[in-house]
């Protein structure tokens, strides 16, 4: 288990509350953003990892994990909607977010982040860990390594093959490179786009996104995370690992994402063939952006059988 450090509760990374604007959209997205929220921080390794908690402390614990190049906020509208019967924490992976950076990244550090947040923030009891795109991957990873700490990981359109997708797109120098200074923080907003691209997201939480990706630094406006962060190419998540993984699994894909029909037979017949795979309507791979409350019920949905059921052993044959 990896250690962790008392966190750190009350302020963001400048120990300060956030300052955004008010909030644009429908009333659930209004409500979602402005329910309490406790922010916090615990050390792995000598690096601070920023967590946001949501729901009581004792409840059952949910671990929310971002994809890459993105960040705890991107739970926001998502988490306090699973947080009436659960406690709910979002961290930002180190590289990202609020979280200091590293010298090198890798599936097994941030393996060890998810846990070490979710002792912290959510309590003693084995958490679920949710987790989106290059997320999903290190909560694979998590599950091989810990996989009795925990009760089970959500992978949302993670395609696990070799490299990940965000390696791949970094490869090809589509996205992920040397970080732009931008004089204002409108004219940044105006350059943020998602990798990959899709055409549905909600605009409102497209906003929510954007904002809280930036930061302000020396002479104008950056965005937060470290573009050494897919530069993990020490521990790559190969396929055979998940014969390894020793606790619940449940795929969720994107109908137009990145896990196609075959890749989640792949991945559904390598985890033992009892792991459930469930399509989510209309969805692109960044899920919570254009389908947020189909994933809020598929999550649900899984959780509420997860409480009231045991695992069935797998088909390894």
């Amino acid at each position: 288990m990896p250690a962790a450090d008392p966190a750190r509760v009350g302020g963001d990374a400048e120990g300060r509350q956030d300052e955004l604007p008010d909030p644009e959209g429908p009333a659930w997205f209004r409500r979602a953003l402005a329910s309490p929220v406790e922010v916090g921080a615990v050390f792995v390794d000598g690096a601070r990892i920023a967590f946001r908690r949501w729901g009581e402390r004792g409840n059952p614990g949910v671990v929310l994990v971002h994809g890459g190049g993105a960040h705890s906020r991107w739970w926001d509208h998502v988490a306090p909607m699973l947080a009436g019967e659960c406690g709910v924490a979002a961290l930002d992976l180190s590289g990202h977010g609020d979280s200091d950076r590293r010298e090198t990244y890798s599936f097994a550090k941030w393996a060890s982040e998810i846990l070490a947040v979710a002792e912290q923030a959510t309590g003693p009891e084995a958490p679920v860990v949710v987790a989106h795109s290059m997320g999903g991957f290190a909560a694979l990873k998590a599950a091989v390594e810990y996989g009795d700490m925990m009760k089970g990981v959500v992978v949302i359109d993670s395609p696990v093959r070799e490299p990940s997708p965000e390696e791949e797109i970094a490869d090809a120098r589509l996205a992920f490179g040397p970080l732009r200074l931008y004089p204002s923080a409108r004219e940044a907003l105006a350059r943020f786009h998602l990798v990959p691209d899709q055409p549905s997201s909600l605009p409102y939480v497209m906003r929510h996104v954007a904002l809280t990706s930036l930061r302000q630094v020396q002479g104008g406006w950056t965005w937060k995370f470290d573009p050494a962060f897919s530069s993990h190419r020490e521990d790559p998540l190969k396929p055979e690992a998940l014969a390894r993984v020793s606790c619940r699994v449940a795929l969720l894909r994107a109908e137009f994402g990145l896990v196609t029909p075959d890749i989640g037979t792949f991945m559904y017949e390598r985890l033992g063939r009892n792991t459930p795979v469930v399509e989510i309507p209309l969805a692109y791979h960044h899920v919570m952006l254009d389908q947020p409350l189909s994933l809020v019920t598929a999550i649900r949905t899984l959780l509420a059988d997860w409480r009231h059921s045991s695992a069935a052993p797998p088909d390894r044959a």
